[in-house]
């Protein structure tokens, strides 16, 4: 991992952070990178929080990378997807992957049905349904 990526991580785990105490947990927080994107990260967010505010949840959640990340780290992110907290693909990540505000690199993989050539975990939590 060079020092560009390591910084753009470093300042997405602390947006993760602050998000989650501001508004809530997170059921997926990730940094995808698409095989047919090279070099072009997409954050990954899903959260029961977002379900009730979409547009609301991708501004706030737009302005805090933009004000936190370096123009490099801005130049490196492709865009912010929303997933359902309903979305079947979501489960298959965490059945993949259980991690709270951590790190965890996977390569290789399919989710979503896109090839992801590499992908850094920062939440994979299950909701218990009530």
């Amino acid at each position: 991992i060079d020092e560009a990526t390591m910084k753009l991580f470093e300042e997405i785990v602390s947006i993760e952070r602050q998000t989650s105490r501001e508004k809530g947990e997170f059921s997926l927080f990730a940094l995808f990178l698409r095989e047919e994107s090279p070099d072009k990260w997409d954050l990954i967010v899903s959260a029961p929080w977002i379900e009730a505010d979409k547009e609301g949840s991708l501004r706030y959640l737009a302005s805090l990378v933009q004000s936190r990340l370096t123009p490099s780290g801005l130049l490196s992110l492709s865009k912010i997807v929303l997933i359902d907290v309903d979305n079947p693909a979501l489960e298959a990540v965490q059945n993949t992957v259980a991690v709270e505000h951590g790190k965890v690199e996977v390569r290789d993989s399919n989710y979503f049905g896109l090839p992801i050539k590499q992908a850094y975990i920062i939440t994979s939590k299950r909701r218990v349904k009530v």
